[in-house]
């Protein structure tokens, strides 16, 4: 049996726990949580768990650890995780986008012999896309669109008038890195077809506000040498947060399961 060390109880982390509750090979042992999240996280994991605010103070053996609090819990966190030999499965793509945070984590994962896993989040089509980079990839663009309070708390506030708009608008248009960095809590699926094909520098990224759309669209074009792809998806987002696709907690949790499963696609 795994024990999971989960950082974050947002809705993603309760997502998570929530399917992994009837998992007979995964245990959830520690919640690595903010100061002052202690009563939330007691809450939703129970009386057993042990919580701590980083991973240097946890006491007990762990397996994995699952990263599903965003860009600062993964500056946070990352490096003493990997360092000490312990695997992390994260959603926060975006924060790579950070040039010197992608080395220090190359860095403490080399050094503990430990391994970064980059989920597929709320996007699909990665094993494609990356499958592809083998050879060579001409082009890969990335469009997101979703309902205006998606993308509310972001940028695109100061860019558009999201209660007013009546049709879809274009609010940022550029590379993957200038889009993550800009907007950490919306553009982690544009990092991770940048991480899975041609790079942040080289992957084209539109992000568009629609009151047409009722769900997260998200779509990936790429031509290269094994010929040209289209990939469409529309995610329904989580209750509790509408900026998060529900299939990137699902993601999470396949990442999780994978290595108990006999045969793994």
């Amino acid at each position: 049996m795994q024990t999971l060390a989960l950082i974050g109880c947002g809705a993603i982390g309760e997502a998570v726990a929530g399917y992994l509750a009837d998992q007979d090979s995964v245990e959830l042992g520690v919640a690595i949580v903010r100061p002052g999240g202690e009563g939330k996280a007691r809450n939703l994991f129970g009386p057993d768990i042990e919580i701590a605010n980083s991973f240097d103070d946890v006491r007990s053996q762990v397996d994995l650890a699952v990263d599903c609090a965003g860009h600062a819990a993964l500056r946070e966190h990352g490096e003493a995780v990997l360092a000490k030999g312990v695997d992390l499965i994260t959603v926060s793509s975006g924060a790579l986008a950070d040039a010197s945070l992608y080395e220090r984590l190359v860095a403490a994962a080399q050094l503990g012999g430990a391994q970064l896993r980059v989920v597929s989040g709320a996007i699909g089509a990665l094993d494609a896309l990356s499958a592809g980079s083998v050879g060579t990839l001409t082009k890969v663009t990335y469009r997101g669109r979703k309902p205006p309070r998606g993308w509310r708390g972001s940028p695109a506030e100061t860019k558009l008038d999201l209660e007013a708009l009546t049709e879809s608008a274009v609010h940022f248009s550029g590379n993957a890195r200038d889009a993550a960095l800009q907007y950490p809590k919306n553009a982690n699926v544009a990092a991770s077809v940048a991480l899975a094909g041609i790079g942040f520098d080289d992957t084209e990224v539109e992000l568009i506000a629609d009151p047409g759309v009722q769900r997260n669209v998200h779509e990936v074009v790429a031509e290269g040498d094994f010929g040209r792809s289209e990939f469409r998806i529309e995610g329904d987002s989580l209750p509790d947060n509408p900026r998060s696709s529900a299939i990137t907690a699902m993601s999470v949790v396949r990442e999780i399961l994978n290595p108990s499963s006999p045969i793994v696609i």
